[in-house]
């Protein structure tokens, strides 16, 4: 389809062609009709490029990290946006968009969305809840699979274990910390504690336990999910996400929102021990 400009340069240049009787005004006439057919006929088969397709800046939990690696070709290959997705623990990552980095979009904790929210740091009618996580126990692969069955057998396999490790600046570590006072047991842990993530401190043999989101542990090669906490001491975390109040790509971060709410995406995190929201 010709837009109105382009009609209306086209319908002159034919009333030019029609109304002049000079030969060399013809002449010159014509050849403008003739340009502009031309050019009107290349654009037509110009291809046009991929609509608003745009890097995008997030973002994101590790919670979400073996997930959305998975995923990450088949939502650049779906929506034509590409995905530049730094993972982490929420607090950390939380910093990052209170200092006004360049981000478009945040999956961290839920908690930590509604702070940034009423910081109006977020984009509060971009914001959904994603999923859930909870906490599980990570061993070296082959051993042993401790007893994790009641708080009391949690409890004594912490106080038998040589070494424990969390990461104590995350949601997890403030969670562990309040469980373990509840416990009377801050002592005894604090002895044998390591901060970092308990997965990877465990696949490196620098710890024989290691507390995290039971996503998390299959990142860590070496290192099993050896079970999860009982259910009376259970604690899942609520991730979600929204569009940062500065993005300069908010259409492509909604299409990664959208993105993590679809059917074959909520099939990986089940697969990962994720509780995908409903």
């Amino acid at each position: 389809m010709l837009s109105s400009a382009w009609r209306a340069m086209l319908s002159r240049a034919q009333k030019k062609t029609k109304t002049h009787r000079v030969s060399g005004g013809t002449i010159m006439a014509r050849f403008m009709l003739v340009a502009i057919t031309f050019m009107l006929a290349a654009m037509a088969f110009i291809p046009a490029s991929p609509a608003q397709a745009a890097e995008i800046t997030a973002v994101v939990t590790n919670a979400l990290k073996s997930t959305l690696t998975e995923l990450a070709p088949a939502f650049e290959k779906s929506s034509e946006h590409k995905l530049n997705a730094t993972y982490g623990s929420t607090e950390p990552l939380k910093a990052r968009v209170e200092k006004g980095e360049p981000i478009d979009v945040a999956v961290i904790g839920a908690e930590a969305i509604d702070q940034l929210l009423k910081q109006n740091k977020l984009v509060a009618s971009s914001r959904v809840i994603v999923v859930r996580s909870g906490l599980g126990i990570a061993i070296r692969k082959g051993a042993a699979r401790p007893d994790t069955s009641t708080t009391e057998a949690f409890k004594r396999t912490l106080l038998a274990a040589k070494s424990i490790s969390f990461n104590e600046r995350g949601l997890t570590g403030i969670y562990l910390w309040s469980l373990f006072t509840r416990l009377g047991i801050t002592d005894a842990i604090r002895a044998k504690y390591k901060d970092g993530s308990g997965a990877e401190l465990v696949a490196k043999g620098e710890s024989e336990i290691g507390l995290t989101q039971a996503s998390e542990v299959a990142l860590a090669a070496g290192a099993e999910l050896g079970g999860l906490l009982p259910t009376e001491i259970q604690n899942y975390t609520v991730f979600a996400g929204a569009i940062v109040a500065n993005a300069k790509q908010p259409a492509a971060g909604k299409a990664l929102l959208d993105f993590l709410s679809a059917p074959d995406t909520i099939k990986v995190m089940k697969a990962k021990g994720l509780d995908p929201a409903s």
